[in-house]
């Protein structure tokens, strides 16, 4: 049987494992794939190292738009990233009838809609698997092995950097800055960490999780995206007295007026799984009505565990390349024109429990004042923490954790509370989920 031929655009980290990997188990993918599958086309800005990979094996070149346009090509494989260049060469491979397989997070968040629009009406395939958590087949679980449920909510930790800074953080002591530079001098972090530390990074996988789970249309700019490079190492400590680690995750629940998008820091209690999940590891957490509670759990950076993911998407592509387009899986799960509706709430909107720390005057009442504003907004107390003050100290913390209230709501208590005269400075609050369905 005729191969199946590949382009690979960018052969650096995921591109190199993809091509070792491929190279290294070409007989059994094969034979999974039913057919031979071939990298005959690649293109890097570094042509030496292109070359001293693929050892005369493909055809290289340092102009991507040559693949796209490649007669030969059936597959393009994009992992150059970013919003720009990247988008174009996707909508040509498109537009000459190419099936894509891509890692780009990013480039979907922003510009799904507009890219699988194009695809179904070319009759041609968008897969994305390596997009969201690396090697973890959390894509293809939402989008077929859950397809009998009614996803409620799911949760997850999708940034590697993070949790590991979060980790140390919480293992050693240590503040985030000095935890980022260990990270950066590890290899976990970038030289520009922005997307990462900044939230933006796992909320792009968020919101593509989000609507295969719900079948709704991919809605970036309306996530409520916080990160961690405010979080002090104190809360950390405190959180783990009461209980709880401290995580970022990517939730996204269904609810009776819309759908929550959101990714910040959030306290979990310690004997969640997913609160165990440590370093630079990758966890997802899915309720569905029929299977209740399903976790997903492995590396979700890397070149040979996102190279899994690309070369299975690969694989399914080549499995389908001549099947009847209205026959196949849709890019968001759910039929394009049966997608829904919801809207993604507002963040004032969302309901969640709440940890508010404040620091306060050590004298009579001023517990009651707190605890007043709290009453009158309807905002019941789960759990509080009082610290003794340092010796010589008129002022010590103390941590409030609230049962489950409407975010506008805290928000007014927070404004109200920093302005007692016994408050000093501004109230920490960070979100909680009990992760429990």
């Amino acid at each position: 049987m005729k191969p199946i031929n590949v382009g690979l655009l960018g052969i650096g980290t995921v591109g190199g494992g993809t091509w070792t990997v491929l190279t290294r188990n070409h007989e059994e993918i094969s034979r999974r794939a039913g057919r031979p599958i071939a990298i005959t086309h690649v293109a890097d800005r570094n042509l030496e190292l292109a070359k001293q990979l693929t050892a005369g094996a493909a055809k290289v070149t340092d102009d991507a738009f040559a693949v796209v346009r490649d007669p030969e090509i059936d597959i393009v494989v994009e992992l150059i990233g970013g919003y720009t260049i990247a988008k174009d060469l996707v909508m040509e491979a498109i537009d000459n009838g190419k099936h894509v397989v891509t890692a780009n997070k990013a480039l979907l968040a922003v510009y799904g809609n507009e890219i699988f629009a194009a695809a179904q009406k070319k009759g041609v395939m968008v897969a994305f698997e390596a997009a969201v958590a690396g090697g973890i087949p959390i894509i293809k679980a939402l989008r077929e092995g859950l397809s009998a449920n009614r996803i409620q909510w799911l949760a997850g930790i999708i940034n590697g950097t993070t949790n590991f800074i979060l980790s140390e953080m919480r293992d050693k002591g240590h503040g985030f800055n000095a935890v980022l530079h260990e990270a950066q001098r590890l290899g976990y972090a970038e030289a520009d960490p922005t997307f990462d530390i900044e939230g933006i990074d796992a909320a792009h996988k968020a919101t593509l999780m989000a609507s295969i789970a719900f079948g709704i249309p991919v809605q970036f700019e309306k996530a409520h995206v916080e990160g961690i490079s405010k979080l002090d190492a104190i809360d950390i400590k405190y959180a783990e007295e009461l209980g709880y680690r401290i995580k970022l995750l990517g939730i996204a629940k269904r609810r009776d007026k819309g759908v929550e998008l959101r990714v910040h820091p959030t306290l979990v209690p310690n004997k969640r799984l997913i609160a165990n999940v440590e370093g630079a590891m990758n966890a997802v957490l899915v309720w569905g009505d029929a299977v209740g509670a399903t976790l997903y759990y492995g590396k979700g950076a890397g070149a040979e565990p996102t190279a899994s993911a690309v070369i299975a998407d690969i694989v399914d592509v080549t499995r389908l390349h001549t099947a009847d387009p209205k026959n196949r899986v849709p890019h968001l799960a759910f039929q394009p024109d049966q997608m829904s509706d919801l809207k993604v709430l507002p963040m004032d909107e969302v309901e969640t429990a709440y940890y508010l720390r404040m620091r306060a005057m050590d004298k009579p009442g001023v517990l009651a004042d707190v605890t007043r504003i709290l009453a009158d907004l309807s905002i019941s107390i789960d759990a509080m923490l009082q610290k003794e003050p340092a010796e010589g100290e008129t002022q010590t913390d103390v941590v409030i954790l609230t049962h489950v209230a409407k975010e506008k709501d805290v928000n007014t208590a927070m404004h109200k509370i920093e302005a007692l005269d016994c408050i000093h400075g501004k109230v920490t609050r960070i979100r909680m989920e009990e992760l429990n369905g």
